[in-house]
């Protein structure tokens, strides 16, 4: 598929804007996937092997880079909590979220928590998937459930970085895959990918569910939109993303055969059908997780009340508003400047064509972690898995003349993400 597949459709297409009619086989456009050769799929589970062996090989740089940059975070951190008389596996494992994750995969759900101010704070605020990885992996194996997340965390953020990875490769090329990786891995709240958070592998299976829209696997990406919805709520992002996309296939598809949406359509192709199917199965996980918090407390919106109990109700964006008007002005002005920056990332997201499930995936993200009323201090961390944004400098230092320009300026922000965080997690306040 080339670089321009599942681009939003421009007044002057290299190639054209939809499908050929039926029973002619469709060109690939901007908005249409493209399928596996039904070449490759007649070999079967027997070619399963030596394709993922040739993919592995193709996003090895990548996860070596990726893997680099984080074991250079956690050094750093080491050192430093050593030198400050510290454990260095508190913060990593056994503080903040992590310490609710693992007390849901050792109890279940009910623990609920009182603030001196009067404000209640419930369990079941957390997604399910990642205490029952924890609890499942902890109870074959000696780990504890504090290292049973590290190990999933640790696992999923070397499979998130070839997610990225290859939809990075498949739009731009490999080099600009390898660096998107890279930047992923040194991302400004990047510690948190060596945390047992949640954060590694609902971006892993965002990242691999996008590259299956990308590649016409629709079902499969339905499956990964499942289990993402079983991990954060943001999983509304990529069931968004799916959605979407398919609103405007089937509409480009319709068009195309002269049915303008009203009156009798007539069969849809078996890929649309696979599409539809995808698309439904994609909001099942995390709907869910919604009706099962709400059979437990007996009301039907009891999921987002407990979401405001902890203060992560959505304002459109008043408390982010409020926070800024707080501050000194200098502070408020950095603050207004990183906006500003990452508002320049969208547009150019946007102005650069990125795909359609990209795109939407990508701006959704950034939506919810700014409309919310939560602790501000959270907000980088639950924008990282919007990796789409760091494409355009990801395409820019790839376009370097020298290999050894990239890999400075990459050595450069991995150590400032080094620093950051091994400040950050010595702190008190929650990542």
């Amino acid at each position: 598929m080339s670089d321009h597949q599942l681009r939003p459709r421009t007044p002057t297409p290299p190639a054209p804007t939809h499908p050929a009619p039926e029973p002619a086989a469709p060109k690939p456009t901007a908005l249409t996937p493209t399928a596996p050769a039904p070449g490759r799929r007649a070999s079967g589970l027997r070619a399963l092997g030596p394709r993922a062996a040739a993919a592995f090989r193709s996003a090895a740089p990548a996860l070596g880079i990726y893997a680099a940059v984080r074991a250079l975070g956690l050094l750093v951190f080491w050192v430093a909590a050593s030198v400050a008389g510290k454990n260095p596996l508190g913060p990593l494992s056994g503080r903040w979220d992590s310490v609710w994750y693992q007390r849901i995969a050792e109890n279940g759900y009910g623990y609920t928590v009182t603030l001196p101010n009067g404000s209640v704070h419930p369990d079941l605020a957390f997604f399910p998937l990642l205490p029952a990885l924890e609890r499942g992996i902890s109870a074959v194996t000696p780990l504890t459930l504090g290292g049973a997340g590290l190990l999933v965390a640790w696992t999923a953020g070397l499979l998130a970085a070839w997610g990225i990875y290859a939809v990075g490769a498949r739009l731009r090329g490999r080099r600009t895959g390898i660096v998107l990786a890279a930047l992923w891995g040194v991302y400004p709240t990047a510690f948190v990918q060596s945390m047992a958070y949640t954060e590694t592998l609902f971006t892993a299976l965002a990242a691999w569910a996008l590259y299956a829209v990308l590649t016409g696997r629709w079902i499969a990406a339905g499956a990964l939109c499942v289990l993402a919805g079983l991990t954060r709520p943001t999983a509304a992002a990529l069931i968004a993303a799916l959605a979407i996309t398919a609103a405007t296939l089937l509409r480009g598809y319709r068009e195309q055969r002269g049915e303008p949406g009203a009156g009798r359509a007539g069969p849809l192709p078996r890929r649309h059908a696979r599409m539809l199917a995808g698309v439904a199965l994609a909001p099942l996980g995390w709907l869910a997780y919604v009706v099962f918090v709400a059979v437990r407390e007996g009301g039907p919106f009891a999921y987002f009340e407990v979401q405001a109990q902890w203060g992560n109700n959505i304002d459109g964006g008043v408390a982010l508003a409020t926070f800024i008007a707080g501050l000194p002005w200098p502070a408020a002005l950095g603050l207004c400047a990183a906006l500003g920056l990452l508002g320049w990332l969208v547009a150019l997201c946007v102005r650069q064509r990125q795909p359609l499930p990209v795109l939407v995936y990508a701006v959704a993200i950034v939506v919810i972690s700014l409309i919310g009323a939560g602790y501000f201090g959270s907000r980088p961390r639950l924008m990282m898995p919007a990796f789409p944004l760091l494409l355009p400098p990801a395409a820019a230092l790839a376009g370097l003349r020298t290999t050894g320009r990239t890999a400075a300026v990459l050595t450069v922000l991995a150590c400032a993400s080094a620093a950051y965080g091994a400040w950050t997690l010595l702190g008190a306040g929650p990542p």
